[in-house]
């Protein structure tokens, strides 16, 4: 999968990656994906709202140490 923009909001707590998520989306043309890397616990459930009130699909959740990555299609 080819991604076009990488958003790193590591250390950010809420509500600054959904912030600088939304921000960097309105940004891209339809269809591009962004991949976003954060750090904050509840990111994975901010992120999986965040979605579906916006319609920019989540594509892929993942979770290493701490560290939580999200791929974003744009809507």
């Amino acid at each position: 999968m080819q991604i076009d923009r990488d958003l790193d909001v590591k250390s950010l707590a809420c509500p600054l990656p959904i912030l600088r998520t939304k921000k960097a989306l309105a940004e891209m043309a339809s269809g591009q994906i962004l991949r976003v890397v954060a750090t904050d616990a509840h990111a994975a459930k901010d992120f999986q709202a965040f979605a579906r009130q916006t319609g920019n699909a989540l594509l892929a959740t993942d979770e290493v140490e701490g560290v939580f990555t999200f791929l974003f299609k744009r809507k």
